[in-house]
């Protein structure tokens, strides 16, 4: 009698595993598919976003699907919120003119994204811990530049106000 000894993969397992492989395609095409001389790649979200007004939005679009299908995944909200920023940052300073643009090119939000997932998925806690840490920075920053904006027109109207 032979026995035959191995591993038992489940239909999660397998769905997880296709999910991936069409998030890697679908960040590839977005943030590394079109190669340029010197070796540097860039995407089509590079090249969406020259467009003005819509094209920051339809490449925010795109990405807010490779987070959610990160969350059907079973990605934890730190690891969540912290693809959220990333596509936060992409968006917003990729909506300024020309420097935004190549800043779209080089910070490639979808595979850092689908990178974070890939750590998740290798290690669960780390993962998630390191994100807790990303994102309380992240709002901290966020705070003081909030209460920055608030506090610069106040004391340039304080100031304004002791010269009378």
């Amino acid at each position: 009698m032979k026995t035959v000894t191995g591993t038992l993969i489940t239909a999660r397992e397998v769905d997880s595993a296709e999910r991936t492989k069409r998030l890697r395609t679908l960040a590839w095409l977005m943030d590394n598919s079109i190669p340029l001389p010197g070796g540097f790649r860039i995407g089509l979200d590079a090249i969406i976003g020259l467009v003005p007004g819509i094209g920051d939005a339809v490449g925010a679009v795109i990405s807010a699907y490779i987070i959610n299908e990160a969350r059907q995944m079973g990605a934890p909200r730190s690891v969540l919120y912290r693809m959220m920023s990333n596509v936060m940052i992409e968006t917003v300073v990729g909506a300024i003119p020309f420097a935004g643009d190549v800043f779209d090119a080089a910070y490639k939000a979808n595979m850092r994204n689908l990178a974070l997932l890939a750590r998740y998925q290798l290690d669960p806690v780390g993962s998630r811990r390191g994100s807790r840490w990303f994102v309380a920075g992240f709002f901290l920053l966020l705070t003081l530049m909030v209460l920055l904006l608030i506090a610069i027109p106040v004391l340039v109207i304080y100031g304004i106000v002791q010269l009378f």
